[in-house]
């Protein structure tokens, strides 16, 4: 009994398991690598954290920041009141209106100035994307067409469209075997 207590001890005791370890040596502790893959992506994403962060705005910041958002809803939201105030009082639109023919027309130019630099990079931005999407468009049209005269081809409305042929000629091909290459090779090397 002696023995076998010393072998024990031996293994196990001291706060130790020599199989485990012994096992460790040729695979992974699953819970151990578990343990690390979450310290390791834990600190990735402290990394991601910290490089995207934004610093805190203050007051003023995010005023501005709602107030750089407010002339393209602002423009589309007074122009359709324009045409609702048009609707609704002509008299009073055309007395406005008339306001309008006094601006000197330098002060247009200025307007239109502005206007375009504001909304022209947007603008230009998103003519550049659509003559990219057209492009590409253009590009697949060859394909389309041919994937459209293929379809028609297949349509079933056509007269003898699921026509297999004459009955003989069924039979004959359901009974001539289909070319098999594999058996092929076999059969020319069991005659070597």
């Amino acid at each position: 009994m002696g023995l076998i207590s010393t072998v024990l001890t031996l293994l196990f005791g001291g706060e130790r398991n020599v199989l485990r370890e012994t096992a460790e040596v040729f695979r992974e502790n699953a819970e151990s690598g578990a343990d690390r893959a979450a310290v390791v992506k834990g600190q990735a994403m402290a990394q991601f954290a910290a490089e995207f962060a934004t610093p805190e705005k203050g007051r003023f910041d995010r005023f501005m920041d709602g107030v750089n958002r407010l002339p393209r809803p602002a423009l589309a939201l007074g122009t359709l009141g324009l045409f609702v105030a048009a609707m609704v009082n002509p008299l009073w639109f055309a007395e406005h209106m008339q306001g309008l023919a006094l601006v000197p027309e330098p002060l247009w130019w200025l307007l239109g100035v502005v206007v375009s630099f504001y909304f022209g990079a947007r603008h230009q931005a998103k003519a550049q994307e659509l003559q990219r999407e057209v492009a590409g468009a253009m590009f697949k049209a060859p394909q389309v067409v041919a994937n459209i005269a293929a379809l028609r081809a297949m349509r079933a409305g056509d007269v003898g469209a699921a026509n297999p042929g004459t009955d003989s000629v069924v039979a004959q091909s359901s009974v001539e075997p289909d070319a098999n290459p594999a058996l092929d090779d076999w059969r020319r090397l069991r005659q070597i």
